[in-house]
């Protein structure tokens, strides 16, 4: 049986538009590939002045970048490697099964893709996902595989995500006691995703443009490469390294340092022979957690997370995209 969603089928339409329209215009025009900074953890551990400063560096990636990778990070490679097998395994299992509403015993839309909203190739996403919330971890089968390596994963990415924003906070001299107090693990998620090869890869996404909503993103990926940013008003592409794990900052984390930390734009393009796996854990806070900016004047009025969520899906609704942070400016 077909293990690939049906993207031609499904979005028959926008494509013979796009067709007819000759639009030809490609979207993978970015030249430039860079590396971020990379910091090494390990640097936390070997005294005063280079733990300072490894947070001082940390601190001016997430300033100057929004993104930054990590070694050294306290997640042993062959769990990692694990995780990537357990993933291929489950999206090589047969379409029709995977698009079962109980897939796996997971809340319905647990398997994710494409996109629903889709009205021209420019906002259709390439990709398959597995996005699971942690609470939802116990409801899989106790046996499977898949679900243990998960619940290995998110324990060590959950304390790792933790130790990473409480360094951040620090550098800002806000309390770090603030992220174990409002972002418990079972309020976080990690997002399996593959990028089948496309025969469209030029003129589509493999994610579309945005920006996360959490607090940090961890993100493990391939060789393959494919993530983009956008730096100084234009994109660039990121060298994969799959012996280190990128750290993104999302916008809560932008609207708690008042702007210092940025949640930059990024996506995904996709490959036209050679698929592709990553795999995000998102660092989120409770619904009930109120996000306030650490310093004053403030350039965000305080919201909480389950306001700000709503927002997201009210203006995906009404535009078919998120507005964002810019709909809390003060």
């Amino acid at each position: 049986m077909a293990i690939e969603p049906p993207f031609l089928e499904k979005y028959k339409a926008i494509f013979q538009s796009s067709a007819n329209e000759k639009e030809k215009s490609t979207i993978v025009d970015v030249l430039e590939e860079l590396e971020l900074p990379l910091i090494d953890l390990g640097h936390l551990n070997l005294g005063p002045f280079e733990r300072k400063t490894c947070i001082e560096k940390m601190a001016g990636a997430a300033t100057e970048w929004g993104f930054f990778q990590i070694v050294n990070h306290g997640i042993p490679e062959e769990l990692m490697t694990r995780l990537k097998q357990e993933q291929i395994k489950v999206f090589q299992q047969p379409f029709d099964k995977k698009s079962e509403d109980n897939f796996m015993n997971l809340s319905a839309q647990s398997y994710r893709w494409g996109n629903p909203l889709a009205t021209s190739l420019r906002n259709l996403s390439w990709s398959e996902a597995l996005h699971i919330t942690l609470k939802d971890i116990s409801k899989m089968d106790e046996y499977n595989k898949l679900r243990s390596t998960i619940e290995e994963y998110a324990e060590k990415a959950n304390v790792l995500a933790q130790r990473l924003a409480e360094h951040l906070a620090e550098s800002l001299g806000f309390k770090a006691s603030y992220f174990g107090e409002n972002c418990s693990p079972s309020s976080s998620s990690l997002r399996m995703n593959r990028y089948p090869p496309c025969p469209y890869s030029s003129m589509m996404f493999g994610i579309i443009p945005h920006t996360d909503t959490d607090f940090l993103t961890i993100v493990s990926q391939d060789h393959v490469g494919g993530l983009q940013l956008e730096r100084n008003g234009r994109w660039v592409n990121v060298k994969p390294n799959p012996k280190a794990l990128v750290v993104n900052i999302g916008d809560f984390y932008e609207a708690f340092s008042n702007g210092v930390y940025k949640s930059i734009t990024h996506r995904v393009i996709v490959n036209q022979e050679t698929e592709r796996y990553s795999a995000a854990y998102f660092y989120c806070p409770t619904y009930e957690t109120v996000i306030e900016s650490c310093s004053k004047p403030s350039l965000y009025r305080k919201f909480s997370s389950k306001e700000y969520r709503e927002q997201i899906q009210k203006d995906v609704k009404a535009t078919g995209d998120k507005v964002g942070l810019s709909r809390f400016l003060l």
